[in-house]
């Protein structure tokens, strides 16, 4: 739109590789962070209390897992949908369906944003903290915030033409 084609592919491609490397990460330090845990509890003693804060890492770390990989699995196409049936009925009706489920798609996202926003600022103020980690609470709530973020980003490019999330999905011929 107002970018150069070259420019806006380059944009995405280090979005996708900031999101695939963020997930990694997540998911390679939550493994980590397990196995060091189950060690520590093996060997035992006072050495494994040292270690209470493991489980409430991972529980964060996979709330942030989850949330960072919606905007990757929008993007290849990975979420759950019944195509042959969206397909069929553009196909009989002629409406332009795949625009009409992004432009929803889109509307929802920013909604979903707006409310993880509100909640996000209302326990930022509430200045809550975790009890084992010490940290403030609202960083729980920051991970829809940014996953709807980055799927309403899929949704706004899809819905422009700006990428086709919809090519590895596959219509069955009957």
């Amino acid at each position: 739109m107002f970018l150069p084609n070259g420019v806006r592919m380059k944009i995405l491609a280090f979005i996708r590789t900031a999101e695939r490397t963020a997930v990694v990460v997540v998911f390679l330090t939550m493994v980590l962070l397990f196995c060091l845990n189950v060690l520590a509890r093996q060997i035992g003693g006072t050495f494994a209390s040292q270690f209470a804060w493991v489980e409430e890492a991972v529980r964060l770390m996979s709330l942030f897992l989850t949330f960072l990989a919606v905007g990757l699995a929008l993007d290849r196409g990975r979420h759950a949908g019944i195509h042959t049936w969206r397909d069929g009925i553009a196909e009989a009706t002629g409406l332009p369906l795949r625009r009409i489920i992004d432009a929803v798609g889109l509307l929802f996202c920013l909604y979903l944003i707006w409310l993880s926003y509100q909640m996000t600022a209302f326990v930022f103020g509430t200045g809550q903290r975790s009890p084992t980690l010490n940290i403030p609470v609202f960083w729980i709530y920051l991970a829809p915030t940014i996953g709807f973020a980055l799927m309403g980003l899929r949704f706004a490019l899809s819905f422009l033409g700006l990428i086709d999330r919809f090519s590895g999905q596959t219509r069955e011929v009957e």
